[in-house]
């Protein structure tokens, strides 16, 4: 069992409350998933029942954790920087049952995980590796320790789709607790039975949560009945009490007016039974504002974000040839190996191209070399988001100072007023882009995007960090912008929706 009670988050920078009174319990056979908007506090509350010393040094917290003698095993949202110049070898004999393996373990585990049997005694640096085979690393010496209860902190990034699709597999069979976080939401449809939801309401001045035994697709479905539902009764009622209170102003206007008028002869017997009656129309009004307390609030939810990438401009003629890439080889960005050969790449008009392949098959390099080429030329306007953010952003700014460098007060307030429509609060626009969650980092990217003249995107994973209430609205945003993407994803339903062709990266080129 893994209890929490009354667990309230206070983030020390600006004093907000992430997390309420958050009470939940969890037992063998749940997989829970937690969701929520970018900034919301997912992996602080992961990090808090982890270690809650993890979130200590930019949050304040008080609550109580029941391990109830759980063992906890910790998948990160990034490999953290000690482990980051290890090689594979002293990774995993930092781990505490890895010399308990016998040699057949270990070659069933690689065998499992897709990596060769050497994997674990390699002396290949680990900030090398790419992104899924950091996070296949870490999850094989988690499960080395043999843990009772897994937090798994955004395991669907960077994996390939035959590892998401082991990923499934091992959250569906695992017999404990997991709880994990992620952006993914065919994983989420197809792993979770328990939904617990952050939400930032009222400008994100309010902290709420929902903690629902069902599967994910029942949940969404069922919290969109319930908001209309309620926001059908609330807009009910108000137009009763607006007639209500029109009746009610009549009968206490046209009472004060027979007092305020009624001739000093007259003011016994009738001026009485007006006063009576003044003395019952105010009584109603009381018992009016007692039932207004109890009416049915307007409700609130945390809507997903919503832009528009591209304009008029971006529009390319169906039959144009935009772009011809070529490549006799692949390198690894040393040089050292050979990934693949014969890479040939056309695009014509606004075709929506998916890259897929295997992880550490090049498929980030082949883009990320693309994207040198493709920025530079003068016939296209391309804009790229990397799978590093860091690449393309200046840290130290913020996020108004980098969307805009000339300081004009009416181009900033726009940016703001931008920004604000993404969730942003004032204080977060004036944060430097380090202290930004990954999604907060990709939505300034993608505002860029939109506030260019772009014909050409180049996006890696760029659905990987946003919540998956706001995935949808992501794919819908690409899929209609009206010139050419060229992409590399491993989400399922962004593959399904938004591109029109998808290629597989292989050592003898593009399939």
């Amino acid at each position: 069992m893994l209890q929490i009670k009354d667990l309230t988050i206070t983030h020390l920078k600006d004093l907000r409350i992430i997390l309420d009174k958050f009470n939940m319990v969890l037992n063998d056979g749940d997989k829970a998933v937690i969701i929520g908007e970018e900034g919301n506090g997912k992996s602080t509350l992961m990090k808090w029942i982890y270690d809650p010393n993890l979130a200590e040094a930019y949050t304040e917290c008080s609550g109580e954790r029941i391990t109830g003698g759980e063992s906890l095993g910790y998948l990160p949202q990034e490999l953290n920087e000690c482990d980051r110049v290890k090689t594979l070898y002293e990774f995993f004999s930092e781990g505490t049952l890895f010399f308990d393996k016998t040699p057949k373990e270990l070659s069933e585990m690689a065998s499992q995980f897709q990596v060769p049997s050497e994997f674990f005694y390699s002396d290949q640096i680990m900030g090398s590796l790419s992104g899924g085979e950091k996070v296949k690393a870490q999850l094989m010496r988690l499960l080395m320790d043999e843990p009772t209860v897994l937090l798994l902190d955004e395991p669907s990034n960077d994996i390939d789709i035959s590892t998401l699709e082991l990923l499934e597999k091992l959250i569906k069979d695992w017999k404990h607790i997991v709880l994990f976080i992620s952006h993914d939401e065919t994983l989420i449809e197809n792993t979770a039975n328990v939904i617990i939801h952050l939400e930032q309401i009222m400008r994100k001045s309010k902290s709420r949560y929902t903690i629902v035994k069902d599967n994910y697709e029942n949940y969404i479905k069922r919290r969109a009945d319930n908001f209309q539902r309620q926001e059908q009764q609330a807009l009910n009622d108000r137009r009763e009490k607006k007639i209500r209170d029109e009746k009610f102003r009549r009968v206490y206007d046209s009472v004060d007016h027979a007092l305020t008028y009624i001739s000093k002869g007259a003011r016994d017997a009738p001026g009485k039974n007006l006063k009576d009656k003044m003395h019952t129309v105010k009584a109603m009004g009381k018992r009016f504002e007692k039932m207004d307390e109890n009416m049915t609030e307007m409700p609130e939810q945390e809507e997903a974000i919503f832009f528009k990438l591209g304009n008029k401009d971006a529009i390319v003629p169906a039959g144009k040839t935009v772009i011809e890439y070529s490549q006799d080889e692949l390198r690894t960005p040393d040089g050292s190996k050979i990934l693949s050969r014969n890479i040939f790449l056309r695009v014509r008009g606004p075709e929506k191209i998916c890259i897929v392949g295997t992880n550490g098959v090049g498929k980030t390099t082949l883009l990320k070399k693309m994207a040198d080429e493709l920025l530079s030329r003068k016939d296209i306007r391309a804009q790229y988001m990397p799978q590093n953010y860091e690449d393309m952003l200046d840290l130290a700014a913020t996020p108004v100072e980098f969307l805009d460098d000339t300081g004009d007060k009416v181009i900033r307030t726009r940016i703001r007023t931008y920004l604000g429509s993404l969730k942003y609060t004032p204080d977060e626009m004036d944060h430097p882009i380090r202290e930004l969650s990954g999604g907060q980092k990709a939505k300034v990217l993608l505002l860029k995007m939109s506030m260019s003249d772009a014909n050409v995107l180049i996006l890696d994973e760029p659905t990987r960090n946003f919540s998956p209430l706001s995935g949808p609205v992501i794919r819908e945003m690409i899929a209609s912008f009206p010139g050419a993407v060229i992409s590399i994803s491993h989400d399922r339903k962004y593959i399904d929706e938004v591109c029109t062709k998808t290629y597989i990266l292989t050592e003898e080129g593009l399939k």
